[in-house]
């Protein structure tokens, strides 16, 4: 497995920016979902997302172009993520930003809006090498006002 990726659970791994070899690799090791978080234009040189979605598509992946940008996480994104998850096929999912950090909160954000303990995703995080433990509040406030079933377990 590429030691671009970042595991977060056993099926939700985040990595920094990926090209087009890296979704073909992506493939190779099992992943059967890409989820973009970064916007187009965020730096010089970096692939556009179309040219993504087609390289996954060749490799036969699902694609989810979900970005994030200054405004932060909305329900557009946690709700995006999930609505990929669910209509892929099972497997592993990859979530890229230019670090991981964004994908890594779209994911915890998601979580605790359908129920997982928001002390699990802290430390779920934390394992993976990310300390959002600043955003605990918000999570917290999540996970209370959203708790929902899922029609998939968590990621």
């Amino acid at each position: 497995m590429s030691q671009k990726y970042i595991p977060v659970t056993d099926s939700f791994l985040v990595s920094p920016q990926i090209n087009a070899d890296d979704i073909r690799k992506a493939a190779e090791d099992g992943f059967t979902l890409i989820v973009n978080n970064r916007p187009d234009g965020e730096m010089l040189g970096q692939p556009k997302s179309a040219d993504l979605e087609k390289a996954a598509r060749d490799a036969g992946i699902a694609y989810a172009f979900l970005p994030v940008d200054s405004g932060g996480i909305t329900p557009h994104h946690t709700g995006g993520l999930e609505r990929a998850i669910d209509d892929a096929p099972d497997g592993k999912t990859l979530a890229f930003c230019k670090t991981g950090a964004r994908s890594l909160l779209v994911w915890s954000y998601a979580e605790a809006r359908f129920g997982k303990p928001v002390s699990q995703i802290i430390e779920e995080a934390r394992a993976a090498g990310f300390d959002i433990a600043g955003h605990e509040p918000a999570l917290s406030l999540l996970f209370e006002a959203h708790k929902s079933p899922r029609s998939k377990p968590p990621i």
